[in-house]
């Protein structure tokens, strides 16, 4: 079967939400993808469910605390919203449930509101080639800069100044 082309596949946004209940609840992405699906047939209709086409594509829950991100058609979104809003319970757990933001990509949503930014990187003066430099370090690795570009270096190709 052939894809369809570009400007015929359907565009998506995604929303990334926090979720709060009791540290002891236990709750898991199955669960609240039943009940996000119930609430948005009991709000929009089946009609406007399958428009929206909500869809748990993260989730992660420990400790009372979670985070998920919920892939909605575009313009759906704030029926994808009121859906949401509509949830106070899974599972018989009371739970709380906040849109932290809206983006049009997976990695972005996570970067941006779950606090899943890139790698933390820490920029230091190394000693690299005999010569001090700036260098971008992050997780034992690093990029020094030369003159006009970098170069990468783990942590025994260079020394801390």
């Amino acid at each position: 079967m052939k894809h369809l082309p570009k400007h015929l596949r359907p565009r998506w946004r995604y929303l990334a939400v926090e979720l709060e209940s009791w540290p002891d609840e236990r709750i898991d992405g199955r669960s609240f993808q039943r009940e996000l699906w119930y609430a948005g047939q009991n709000l929009l209709g089946d009609p406007g469910s399958a428009g929206a086409d909500l869809t748990v594509v993260r989730f992660e829950f420990a400790e009372g605390r979670g985070e998920a991100i919920v892939k909605v058609r575009r313009g759906e979104t704030e029926p994808a919203r009121a859906a949401l809003a509509c949830i106070d319970e899974i599972d018989g757990a009371p739970v709380g449930i906040r849109v932290r933001g809206i983006s049009g990509t997976i990695r972005a949503a996570e970067e941006n509101y779950l606090g899943r930014g890139g790698q933390d990187s820490d920029e230091r003066n190394v000693v690299f080639g005999n010569e001090e430099r700036v260098a971008v370090l992050r997780d034992g690795v690093g990029d020094v800069r030369l003159d006009e570009a970098f170069v990468g270096a783990t942590d025994l190709d260079y020394d801390l100044v």
